[in-house]
């Protein structure tokens, strides 16, 4: 006796949708990444720049 369509219709995979929700979730995921980083920057600017640079720029300002 076989299982009616109805019980097989749920165990069907959509490869198409598959792959559209991994690449959507994989973009959520960037995105979300992407405005923490831009908040962080936002928040302390002076964070990303190296110590190293800073003191470079510094120098040359009190240089001129």
């Amino acid at each position: 006796m076989d299982p009616p369509a109805s019980f097989l219709r749920e165990f069907e995979v959509d490869v198409d949708l598959g792959f559209a929700l991994f690449f959507f979730l994989l973009l959520c995921f960037f995105l979300l990444v992407t405005i923490v980083r831009c908040a962080q920057l936002v928040l302390d600017p002076y964070s990303a720049v190296s110590v190293s640079t800073y003191m470079e720029e510094q120098e040359e300002e009190t240089e001129e």
